[in-house]
């Protein structure tokens, strides 16, 4: 559960299969560990894609920053 207190947009949901692949990947701390508006924007960004294959797209994505720990929805991140 992402500390959503200080978020003033919506907060968006996880859906299932990206819970699904986060954990059988092992990532679901790497998720964790990411500030709680770059965990709502991902999700949001995921949510907001109309067809399937852009859905798994955007997820695959995510999934691969997370994996590397360098990268924020294409732009250069550095965990602190």
């Amino acid at each position: 559960m992402m500390d959503t207190s200080r978020l003033k947009q919506k907060i968006n949901p996880m859906p299932p299969e990206v819970e699904e692949q986060l954990v059988r990947e092992n990532l679901m701390e790497a998720y964790k560990r990411r500030p709680p508006y770059q965990q709502n924007d991902c999700l949001g960004w995921i949510l907001k894609a109309k067809r399937p294959e852009t859905k798994q797209k955007r997820i695959d994505q995510v999934i691969e920053e997370l994996r590397n720990g360098d990268r924020y929805m294409g732009m250069e991140y550095r965990a602190k």
